[in-house]
């Protein structure tokens, strides 16, 4: 944001822009502003594109050649935007454009969704949705203290400090992280995806590896289970991703949130984030099950969104946020519940579909929103704040769909229940336990006998 009105519109001030109030910056800041805010949208923009074209593709191909290396892969491109911020605070007259290139470029191997196929690796089906819900609770970590940083370090000591905190991720990463992927898994991935080289042409071969990435996502239409969830994902991910990109510049214009608040507000998000995919989400999916795990976090959906929307005070908002961190079950949730019903060898598949789908609602549901704003902003209370409202209605609407879910589907509870007459007759054991002529892996997961069961 400094970068630009210096290199774009001939700001030559030695102050800072952001030293300055809203009411006497300077015309050239406030255009910098503006070319920066439309890069980053820009990137944004490419960065979800990527992930909807590779993030199925990539999935896939760990599927086949295993999790590590793609994983790596990923980490280290996201390593790229934080050396780029660094280079640009200490090279002056660096374009801020390789900044914006990098984080875009990120959108090429969602590392994420592999983390969570190599989880499904080694978790049995029922401890799938909490050990999802711990991953990302370290985002929720990172959400809750990264404010604090901006208070105790410079621009370019946080800048330092975040590119050293990715950097030993990525060593760590290198050097301990184990291969997940059961060899046996991967060749039965690579048998089943493969084509016997004298039934096509160099054509049907040229036009089978280009269409690839579009035929991985048809894994998201295979059954009506699946086209619920993807409801589910798609509508939810609209309203989550509005938030995420819209709500701070809302509460600034709107409810004259300043940096303290701003500090709070994640504070709250974080630590409750935390508590919440730590320590509520595995009792509370034993309790009900997954599909009413899903249900009440849509329902908290609708509740915060409308909070956010009807809010006339700070208090309001904070409550909204703190009631908001129960939405985060539902992603973790859905996810198992997809890897709970596909084979072994599609873990990376599912996942990484499912992250395409959820980079297209990124990209959608901001938009949208900024189109009720747009429509909304000039009218009598609540006036701009509808667009939340409209957020709102989209999670009431992926909750009636929720309420839709199979149970004996979405439940990991119930599916052991049904598979324990099967294992007894394949030779298992009254307490769930196989003896070694039948499918079940080492790894707590077991591969579907019946595959026409979910095609």
């Amino acid at each position: 944001f400094e970068r630009a009105p210096r290199l774009n519109h001939g700001y030559v001030d030695p102050a800072d822009c952001s030293t300055y109030d809203r009411s006497s910056k300077p015309d050239q800041c406030l255009m910098g502003s503006s070319d920066a805010q439309n890069a980053s949208a820009a990137a944004s923009f490419v960065s979800n594109g990527l992930t909807f074209v590779t993030s199925s593709l990539m999935g896939s191909i760990s599927d086949e050649r295993g999790r590590r290396g793609i994983m790596l892969l990923g980490i280290f491109l996201s390593l790229l935007g934080p050396m780029c911020l660094v280079m640009l605070q200490l090279v002056d007259t660096m374009s801020p454009t390789y900044y914006y290139v990098a984080n875009a470029s990120t959108g090429l191997v969602n590392w994420i969704a592999v983390a969570l196929s190599a989880l499904s690796d080694v978790m049995p089906k029922q401890w799938r949705a909490p050990s999802f819900g711990l991953l990302l609770a370290g985002f929720s970590c990172g959400f809750a203290f990264s404010p604090l940083l901006a208070l105790l370090f410079s621009h370019l000591g946080v800048s330092i400090l975040s590119l050293s905190l990715l950097s030993a991720g990525f060593l760590y990463a290198v050097f301990f992280l184990p291969e997940t992927l059961p060899p046996e898994i991967a060749q039965e991935a690579r048998r089943a995806r493969t084509v016997d080289p004298a039934e096509e042409t160099t054509a049907d071969c040229l036009a089978r590896n280009m269409l690839r990435p579009l035929r991985e996502l048809s894994i998201l239409n295979r059954n009506t289970l699946f086209r619920l969830l993807s409801a589910l994902a798609f509508f939810s991910g609209m309203s989550s991703s509005a938030d995420q990109s819209l709500l701070i510049y809302y509460l600034e214009e709107r409810m004259a949130f300043n940096d303290g608040d701003v500090a709070v507000l994640f504070m709250i998000f974080g630590l409750l984030g935390i508590f919440v995919q730590g320590v509520v989400l595995k009792p509370l999916n034993e309790a009900v099950g997954e599909k009413n795990v899903v249900v009440t976090a849509f329902f908290f959906g609708a509740l915060h969104n409308s909070l956010y929307g009807l809010a006339k005070s700070k208090a309001d908002i904070f409550v909204g946020v703190a009631i908001g961190t129960l939405t985060g079950m539902s992603f973790p949730t859905i996810s198992a519940i997809k890897s709970n019903n596909v084979e072994e060898h599609e873990q990376g598949r599912i996942q990484g579909a499912l992250y395409s789908l959820s980079s297209l609602a990124s990209a959608v549901g901001p938009a949208s929103l900024r189109f009720v704003y747009h429509l909304t902003k000039d009218n009598k209370y609540p006036g701009p704040g509808t667009m939340f409202l409209f957020a709102a209605a989209l999670y009431l609407f992926a909750c009636f769909c929720a309420c839709a879910l199979p149970k004996d589907k979405a439940n990991s509870r119930s599916s052991i229940k049904e598979r324990k007459p099967i294992m007894l007759s394949a030779g298992g054991n009254v307490d769930g336990h196989q003896s070694n002529d039948t499918v079940d892996s080492q790894y707590g997961s077991s591969l579907s006998s019946n595959k026409s069961e979910y095609q």
